[in-house]
């Protein structure tokens, strides 16, 4: 049976998503660390709005920023960025009537920062700026790379944790089993959210126990699965051969039955990882996930829901769009890997 097209789709939309995340501050129009440039009189601005701003230097200077580190922690702010509604060069000197407060003030060339070559800078929110006057897509490109991370991360746990129980639940049977599936069942009882928000209070507030929360609420579904699996190929010939030759329980479990079990294990790590992402940003909606400024697509929706009421969806609609997008575009292509990979299908 062949990959279906809606699994291709969904590939795409990964490996789209996936490069935008991988590039994050390389291609942010504000490529600050977390994309946090704030300008309060350009707050919530319809997509397409323009603004001009003259770039002021700062007294600090900052060493210059190895292209690598930028792209993965951003660039240090070296100006003060003061919008204008008009900006007219004189001679050695830029006039400009600021925008917020409508003085004409006068700087010299030595007290600007030059900016992409010029001293005044027009720049476009192509998806308008939000209640801080922040840039909306640099502030979700970034946010894109966090969803990644919760989830290769959380997923990592899941499966470092229910591979090996489950392995040995099915192997060895007996008392092992009993206690691996009362540990699962009590684990499962428990509703995930509630799980995940109960292990951040114990944990702290904050991008790395957000990671080690939801992996540890995942791992059940990963040793159940395996489990099963393992209670079936241990019956199997090659390895009741395995076991005659004297090869330890280990290598029987790792090198003989693993690798019959990856491909139910790999359809259920992509639905994790979608679940990694709505949990992380139900986290972030209720305020236990990532903390501000680090951007993330719940902690977006929560700070501009009421802007739904207020003639500006798009504060919520363009996070929202990116999660439901992301959690699909996961959803489908583990649905096309368990098409191909089941047996039923490819008789």
């Amino acid at each position: 049976m062949r990959f279906p097209l809606y699994g291709f789709a969904a590939v795409a939309v990964i490996l789209g998503m996936g490069t935008i995340a991988v590039l994050g501050y390389l291609i942010t129009p504000d490529n600050s660390a977390f994309a946090n440039r704030m300008e309060v009189s350009q707050a919530t601005q319809k997509p397409g709005f323009k603004a001009q701003y003259v770039h002021v230097k700062k007294d600090l200077a900052f060493p210059q920023t190895p292209w690598w580190k930028g792209m993965f922690f951003g660039y240090p702010v070296q100006d003060n960025e003061i919008p204008v509604e008009y900006a007219m060069q004189m001679g050695d000197s830029i006039t400009y009537i600021d925008a917020a407060s409508g003085i004409e003030s006068t700087k010299h060339k030595d007290e600007l920062q030059p900016f992409n070559g010029s001293y005044v800078d027009e720049r476009t929110y192509h998806l308008g700026s939000d209640r801080y006057g922040r840039d909306l897509l640099s502030r979700l490109i970034i946010a894109t790379r966090v969803s990644f991370i919760i989830g290769f991360i959380a997923v990592g746990i899941s499966l470092l944790i229910g591979l090996p129980l489950g392995l040995c639940a099915g192997y060895f049977g007996g008392w092992v089993d009993k206690v691996v599936m009362w540990l699962v069942n009590v684990v499962w009882s428990i509703p995930g959210l509630l799980l995940v928000i109960a292990l951040t209070l114990a944990l702290g507030k904050g991008i790395f126990q957000v990671f080690i929360a939801i992996g540890l609420t995942m791992w059940v579904e990963v040793a159940r699965v395996v489990r099963g699996q393992v209670r079936s190929l241990r019956e199997r010939a090659y390895v009741e051969v395995a076991q005659m030759m004297g090869f330890s329980a280990g290598r029987i479990m790792f090198r003989q039955i693993l690798p019959g079990v990856l491909h139910p294990v790999i359809v259920i790590s992509a639905a994790n990882f979608a679940t990694a992402i709505l949990l992380e940003s139900g986290l972030s909606f209720l305020g236990y996930g990532a903390q501000p400024p680090l951007p993330t697509w719940g902690g977006m929706v929560k700070d501009h829901w009421p802007y739904l009421l207020m003639g500006k969806p798009h504060l919520v609609l363009w996070p929202g769009g990116c999660i439901l997008i992301l959690v699909l575009a996961f959803m489908m292509f583990g649905n096309a890997l368990r098409d191909l990979t089941d047996p039923r299908k490819n008789e």
